[in-house]
């Protein structure tokens, strides 16, 4: 049983579902015996503004790491040699999916799945692109539109289902009940 559970969570420049995703992330931090580092890629980081979000994350986590390059901030080498319980990615956009799917590591947040699967830490990710079928989003602004993932987009998830030590989730409601599950396994 791990006594204080050490999470990376990485955002990138997807809004699907932020709003949840971030109320998420804040009920974990709130619990004493849990300490979120949050990485941002650039995208992500416009993304979050865009939002209005940027600034409440900032305020609710200890440490808010926002991407210069692929290594910097750094924090791959402690994901791969496991300083850190688990990785989850929420929201994961259809770019850094192709990406991870085809071991691209050139950004924050790519790169740090790629090690840390190279070592023993789990992954949890959340893609937003995954069904077949139009979805409603919901708008910086509060607008409402439908989008609907391409057949390449439904495919590169269909691999990550497949990678060894990856979780892939349908939904972000279900991140923190799956954190602690791998917590209590761990």
């Amino acid at each position: 049983m791990i006594t204080l559970a050490r999470i990376v969570w990485g955002i990138t420049g997807s809004g699907d579902h932020i709003l949840e995703i971030v109320q998420s992330m804040k009920q974990l931090e709130e619990d004493p015996s849990h300490r979120v580092t949050v990485i941002v890629s650039k995208a992500g980081e416009q993304m979050l503004r865009l939002y209005g979000l940027w600034d409440e994350l900032k305020k609710s986590f200890r440490k808010v790491m926002k991407e210069t390059n692929s290594n910097v901030p750094f924090i791959a080498g402690p994901l791969q040699i496991g300083k850190y319980d688990v990785l989850v990615v929420a929201p994961l956009t259809a770019n850094s999916t192709a990406k991870i799917v085809h071991g691209i590591a050139d950004t924050l947040v790519s790169n740090s799945v790629a090690q840390t699967l190279k070592g023993n830490t789990p992954v949890v990710l959340y893609p937003v692109d995954q069904f077949d079928e139009e979805i409603e989003a919901l708008g910086p602004k509060g607008e409402v539109f439908t989008i609907r993932p391409r057949k390449v987009d439904l495919e590169n998830v269909q691999r990550l289902r497949e990678m060894e030590r990856v979780i892939v989730l349908e939904s972000p409601l279900g991140i923190p009940s799956q954190i602690e599950s791998i917590l209590k396994s761990g």
